[in-house]
């Protein structure tokens, strides 16, 4: 299940993922979401709190995972990642310099820390 996260600065998107994550959450939770911050800001600033492993995700969430990374490809600014997934956290800071703007991975412990960094605006 996704679910957006409140109190974030306006600029920033957040989602928080826990159980099961399907097709269908990515349409009604993270496809709008993401299309109303870019219509906004022309600007993607993300912060995806997974509380689930990412074997809960299913091939469909997957594919409009894959959909929604390449329709704002150009968009993209920065991308928190807060996971106690060693794994994920590593892959994103090394996912940085294979896509425009910033990813970084921090663990669950330090979503306030990825909250601070992923507000910060990157100067054009």
């Amino acid at each position: 299940m996704l679910s957006p996260i409140k109190n974030l600065p306006s600029h920033v998107f957040g989602v928080k993922a826990r159980g099961e994550v399907t097709e269908a959450d990515f349409k009604s939770v993270m496809l709008p979401g993401l299309a109303d911050q870019a219509d906004r800001t022309n600007q993607l600033y993300f912060l995806f709190h997974l509380e689930t492993k990412l074997q809960d995700f299913t091939f469909g969430a997957w594919m409009q995972d894959a959909l929604a990374g390449l329709k704002h490809l150009t968009q993209w600014k920065k991308m928190a990642f807060v996971t106690d997934q060693k794994g994920v956290e590593k892959f994103m800071d090394y996912y940085t310099h294979l896509v425009p703007g910033e990813a970084k991975g921090f663990p669950l412990d330090q979503l306030d820390d990825a909250i601070k960094w992923v507000s910060e605006k990157n100067p054009d």
